[in-house]
């Protein structure tokens, strides 16, 4: 799902802005070093909820959540339009095919969870819950998720003030700069709608997840070029914004403590194994 800044400019239809769902290669290796991991509870609950090991990771990336998965006991298979991305990927161990999930070809493969993390507002939200249905074997589990990390208002107002000033005509820069928890929930809510449309998983749940994590200034600066606001911008327009935000940590003593909540819908593949 999209967070601050945010992934998604289009929100009706985030799947067709395929210009921004591939920037995130731009710089691939501080993506992975910067982006955070998903919290150990959410892998080991959807690990065990699945009938075997066999994992389909949709837009992959650079391999974060499937790298968990692995150290998890999981067989992990990732699938990522990006080749920048999934190049990271594959040199870190994890094997990749280079596609959208729409366009993938399972050549009759079937899996025991197929999880997307962080990435599935960027595929067909009908298309794809029918492919997973069909890649998955009998109660095998879909899981979407991701992180709603919105900084304190100290932040991310300074942010959104330099973000409008730097690119007034960018779709990012008429957002707030901050949204409630709400209206991630209900992204969420929606994605459990088409899973249920297609007839073929069980009733979807809602999982949440709380937690923290401690930022440094040069640690969320290093954070923020990998989101979509920045990664379409020209060179030379993220250094102001970057400096009013390093200017707005500095004066809450150098860093700020980040509310993490990890969102995820979760649904069981009908059938008789």
């Amino acid at each position: 799902m999209p967070t601050l800044p945010r992934e998604q400019p289009e929100p009706e239809q985030p799947h067709q802005a395929r210009q921004t769902a591939e920037s995130f290669g731009t710089d691939a290796q501080r993506y992975d070093q910067a982006r955070p991991d998903y919290p150990d509870d959410l892998v080991a609950r959807i690990a065990a909820g699945s009938p075997g090991p066999d994992v389909l990771d949709v837009g992959c990336g650079t391999g974060i959540a499937a790298r968990q998965f692995q150290a998890a006991g999981c067989a992990v298979l990732g699938v990522e339009p990006d080749a920048r991305m999934a190049d990271l990927a594959q040199a870190r161990g994890l094997r990749v095919e280079v596609a959208t999930f729409e366009a993938w070809e399972p050549a009759g493969r079937v899996f025991d969870a197929l999880i997307a993390a962080q990435s599935w507002h960027w595929v067909d939200p009908v298309a794809g819950a029918a492919k997973a249905a069909q890649v998955l074997r009998p109660n095998g589990r879909l899981a979407i998720f991701g992180h709603v990390f919105e900084p304190p208002a100290e932040v991310a107002e300074p942010f959104a003030a330099a973000y409008r000033q730097v690119a007034p005509d960018s779709p990012f820069s008429g957002q707030p700069a901050r949204r409630p928890l709400e209206m991630y929930q209900a992204g969420y809510a929606k994605i459990a709608d088409k899973i249920r449309e297609t007839g073929q998983f069980d009733d979807p749940e809602q999982w949440r997840f709380d937690w923290e994590r401690s930022y440094t200034r040069d640690q969320w600066l290093d954070l923020l070029p990998t989101t979509g606001g920045l990664t379409r911008l020209r060179p030379d327009q993220p250094a102001e914004i970057l400096g009013a935000v390093g200017h707005a940590i500095d004066a809450l003593g150098g860093r700020f403590t980040m509310h993490y909540t990890t969102l995820a819908t979760t649904a069981v593949r009908v059938g008789t194994p």
